[in-house]
């Protein structure tokens, strides 16, 4: 099946005049690269789908359209904390961690003020994700290493978006995604796929390329600025040392547990971080957390000290908030008493929350196509919002 076929596979855009391609979205940094884009394509069509299963399967919470929806929005909100949780954390942490963490509660991040994300968090060790980001992706039938168009290339996935034209030219932008490039998400998200060039990147202290010359960053900024707005690394590095983040060895110690030692830092380092490190009297925390992860988990997952300030800072914030599925009457919430497919299948993994929602198939057609969950009746696919 061409990922074009099914007509709700870009973000909803509006219409009014001067404002075409503006994504309909409540933060539209969402919309600046097209996996994230397409990401959030799948959690609209999630909740739609949920809708249409509460109306379904508990018609006592569909008496009004604002029950229904309150409902709706509850289940998605929890299942998507409980898979952050326990698919997202229990995947790119170390083992144990998550674990510990459940059953004690944070034992550093104990903020003074009650709502807190700490920096340590923000600026350092969540921003690992950037060393797992591709240069080019196997991204759907077109756009493969055998398909018409080639791979897709990480400053195509920046122009197929509203802030790039959703076109490879900036001088002709269109109003939509073009029908050849919603993704094929099980290319993607197969943790068990063979092929390497399906896998994210490993944790570790290098970049792809294209990350030190952001296509739509800084592009209007004086030449000075311009030059650090592209450089994903130099960014992060200052940020970190403008508000003065601990060192990756502070951490360490104020968590109780051995540091990486010197010879392990500048380990398959080139000679100009091994200088740099060496004019320091610690390690930057985001460099830190991934030579962690490439030291201690092979760059598979992250080491001690980053497993720790994710797992502790999610876990602290999800405890607090009073609508979250940790605060639950009971506290036992689980996907068990969520949305089930037809079959009575349980959404446990990020995969099958992409397939309730219709964007990732659940089997094969007569003719070996992809098969797509259906919507309510078999009409249509799953998740699309009555238009």
């Amino acid at each position: 099946m061409a990922p074009g076929d099914d007509p709700q596979r870009d973000l909803p855009r509006s219409a009014e005049p001067g404002s075409e391609r503006m994504p309909l979205i409540p933060d539209s940094r969402n919309d600046e690269n097209l996996v994230v884009a397409q990401f959030h394509v799948a959690m609209i069509r999630f909740h739609n789908a949920v809708v249409d299963w509460v109306a379904r399967h508990e018609p006592w919470f569909a008496t009004t359209q604002r029950e229904l929806f309150d409902r709706a929005q509850q289940l998605v909100r929890f299942h998507y904390q409980w898979l952050v949780v326990h698919d997202y954390l229990r995947t790119l942490t170390k083992a144990g961690v998550l674990d510990s963490v459940l059953a004690e509660g944070p034992t550093l991040f104990r903020p003074a003020r009650r709502i807190s994300m700490p920096l340590e968090f923000a600026v350092a060790a969540f921003r690992f994700g950037h060393s797992m980001v591709r240069g080019a992706y196997d991204f759907n039938v077109n756009f493969t290493g055998t398909g018409p168009g080639g791979v897709a290339t990480l400053d195509q996935l920046f122009q197929f978006t509203g802030n790039g034209g959703l076109s490879p030219d900036p001088a002709a932008p269109l109003p939509a995604l073009p029908s050849n490039w919603p993704i094929e998400w099980p290319r993607l998200t197969d943790k068990g796929d063979p092929l390497a060039f399906r896998m994210a990147r490993k944790i570790d202290p290098f970049l792809a390329d294209g990350l030190g010359d952001l296509l739509n960053e800084g592009n209007t900024a004086p030449a000075p600025i311009k030059a650090l707005l592209k450089q994903l690394a130099q960014r992060n590095l200052l940020r970190g040392y403008m508000l003065a983040i601990p060192t990756g060895e502070a951490v360490a110690r104020a968590l109780r547990v051995r540091p990486l030692t010197p010879e392990q830092l500048r380990r398959n380092a080139s000679p100009e971080v091994v200088a740099a490190l060496d004019d320091l009297d610690g390690t930057p925390l985001w460099y830190y957390v991934l030579k962690e992860a490439e030291v201690q988990g092979n760059g598979n997952f992250l080491g001690e000290v980053g497993s720790r300030v994710l797992v502790e800072t999610f876990l602290y914030l999800l405890r607090l908030d009073p609508d979250s599925f940790m605060r639950r009457p009971g506290g036992d919430w689980n996907p068990g008493y969520g949305v089930r497919f037809e079959d009575g299948r349980l959404v446990t993994t990020i995969t099958d929350l992409l397939a309730f929602a219709g964007v990732f198939p659940v089997g094969e057609d007569e003719a070996g196509l992809p098969r797509f969950r259906r919507g309510p009746a078999g009409m249509g696919y799953a998740g699309h919002d009555g238009a």
